[in-house]
């Protein structure tokens, strides 16, 4: 998310309370807008790049800097950390990271749990607390791909340090807490999904080179 949008409040310390987007009665009950907290929006893209998977797992997994290329990030660091749930490299792993994100001249912080899983996926929900979201999921998965194959492969788990080709996909899904938020964010929030896999895409290049394809 750009950091052009920066926030336009100081982000309250994670337990004190936060203020949301606008204070006034919830009337979203009344609001022809209104989300039930099952309308859940989702939203899939995929696509082969030419690195590894540890190498696309260690850019998603690295959440503090997800303030230099996630679209709509204006802030982002790692608040606790969890002890490693195995002893070899490819046991699952918990962080809890507070993210700032900033659209349209808005700005809200909220807290997210991810799960990141070596070097097969990253999953990022957004705290039940969050005074923006009802629900906010973000899934990032990694596979070996064939080059002339837009899907994954069966190759061997040894594949994940090749040089790749590897079949990165994204899963979004979100209901935004208030109505009037939903209305705001309509014309783009479907797009989202497009733009992180192309900053993702843009991180890589930035970090690894223009890969081999």
């Amino acid at each position: 998310m750009s950091a052009a949008l920066a926030a336009t409040r100081r982000v309250a310390p994670l337990l004190a309370p936060r203020r949301a987007f606008f204070s006034f009665p919830d009337l979203a009950h009344l609001s022809p807008f209104h989300q039930p907290e099952s309308d859940t929006h989702t939203f899939h893209e995929r696509k082969i790049l030419p690195y590894s998977q540890r190498q696309m797992y260690d850019v998603v997994s690295d959440v503090d800097s997800y303030r230099h290329f996630v679209p709509f990030v204006t802030a982002s660091r790692v608040l606790r950390r969890a002890p490693p749930s195995g002893k070899n490299d490819a046991q699952q792993q918990q962080l809890e990271a507070e993210l700032s994100v900033g659209f349209m001249g808005l700005t809200e912080s909220y807290v997210s749990t991810v799960v990141c899983k070596p070097y097969e996926s990253v999953e990022a929900t957004a705290s039940s607390s969050t005074p923006l979201f009802d629900t906010l999921i973000t899934t990032w998965r990694f596979q070996p791909a064939s080059p002339t194959s837009p899907h994954a492969t069966d190759a061997d788990i040894g594949a994940r340090d090749a040089l790749g080709p590897t079949l990165v996909s994204i899963d979004l899904a979100y209901a935004f807490a208030h109505p009037l938020h939903a209305q705001i964010s309509a014309a783009f929030f479907g797009q989202v999904s497009k733009l992180m896999i192309r900053a993702f895409e843009e991180r890589c290049l930035a970090v690894y080179g223009p890969g081999r394809r």
